[in-house]
């Protein structure tokens, strides 16, 4: 079974999400203006990776999480987004109520 790095395509929705170019997103996180676009460019087609302090970067650059770039389908991706914007209370129930679930359904 193949594997699928999901962070290419994780990248290039968030940045165009964010409606950056591939040059401004390198740039805004530090990288050379003239190295910027071709290596954002690299790590979408996934011919390289970031280092992850990288990507962190990237990540807080364009407002998702770092854990948004390894998640291997959508809903996974939207709520790893809709979760790190919640209170550490509002996850701590969101928890509470997906183990009340679980154990609603192991003992049906």
């Amino acid at each position: 079974m193949s594997f699928k790095n999901p962070i290419p395509e994780r990248l290039k929705q968030a940045r165009k999400k964010a409606k950056l170019s591939q040059k401004a997103l390198g740039e805004n996180i530090g990288m050379d203006e003239s190295s910027a676009s071709p290596r954002m460019n690299q790590y979408e087609r996934g011919k390289h990776t970031p280092d992850i302090q990288t990507l962190k970067l990237i990540a807080d650059e364009l407002g998702v999480p770092l854990n948004y770039f390894f998640c291997e389908d959508e809903s996974s991706a939207e709520l790893a987004c809709i979760i790190s914007q919640m209170t550490e209370s509002e996850r701590n129930k969101l928890i509470a109520l997906l183990n009340k679930n679980k154990k609603n359904k192991k003992n049906n």
